[in-house]
């Protein structure tokens, strides 16, 4: 075997390691997120839905997507602001008025077999001490959790399952949608409908496996260059 040959051997083994390893990372999680609007832009939520308590004249979004963690995560879509969603919710005394976006996403993110709806807005008026959970359950209904108190379905979509790992095109670390279901869970005691759909994913370093295959084509590369050499008079 000429040198020529051996290093486009090793080469090629390289290739088939590394991009072997990025379509393995290449997942996700389908869920509903939830946001902040803060000065006009969408920030990603630092509580879950069951323990935030939002004020007055508060906007905040859901989004339901396929993303890896809150750096991928798709903001919820179109205008919003709390004059034009709450225009017609006359205040009340010992109440508070809550906007929320709802955007169930686009068709490539939804489950096999169903139609997103379309995005809309809703003013929740609730009594003052109420979570952005008891808000969304004032409008938007059915809400559907899972075991672990995830937000699974707002409005009865979608219909089947419940942050499940997907496979995507991107190249980006898994992760997980229920980070913080069990601490929303203990939060919540008195069995409402209250759940935490938002989390910080962990991010992880190169598999290893990924680090062994490299190491292994390192070694058949070197004992292939030693073998030629040998080999010449």
């Amino acid at each position: 075997m000429s040198r020529r040959r051996t290093c486009a051997l090793v080469l090629s083994l390289l290739l088939l390691v590394l991009g072997g390893a990025g379509q393995a990372r290449a997942v996700g999680y389908r869920y509903w997120s939830f946001w902040d609007l803060t000065g006009g832009k969408w920030t990603y939520a630092t509580q879950g839905p069951s323990t935030a308590r939002p004020s007055d004249g508060d906007v905040q979004g859901f989004r339901f997507a396929v993303s890896a963690d809150s750096q991928d995560a798709s903001k919820p879509r179109g205008h919003a602001d709390f004059a034009s969603i709450c225009a017609k919710t006359p205040a009340r005394a010992g109440h508070k008025r809550v906007a929320l976006v709802i955007d169930s996403g686009t068709t490539a993110d939804a489950p096999g077999g169903e139609t997103p709806p379309a995005p809309r807005t809703v003013c929740a008026r609730v009594p003052a001490d109420a979570t952005t959970a008891e808000a969304l359950a004032t409008v938007a209904k059915p809400l559907r959790y899972d075991t672990n108190a995830l937000l699974c379905a707002i409005a009865g979509y979608p219909g089947t399952g419940c942050g499940e790992q997907v496979a995507t095109s991107r190249t980006t670390p898994p992760t997980t949608a229920k980070a913080n279901a069990d601490a929303d869970a203990d939060a919540e005691d008195n069995g409402k409908d209250n759940a935490d759909a938002t989390s910080e994913p962990a991010r992880h370093g190169p598999s290893l496996g990924l680090l062994a295959g490299v190491v292994a084509v390192a070694a058949l590369g070197g004992a292939a260059v030693w073998q030629t050499r040998r080999r010449r008079p």
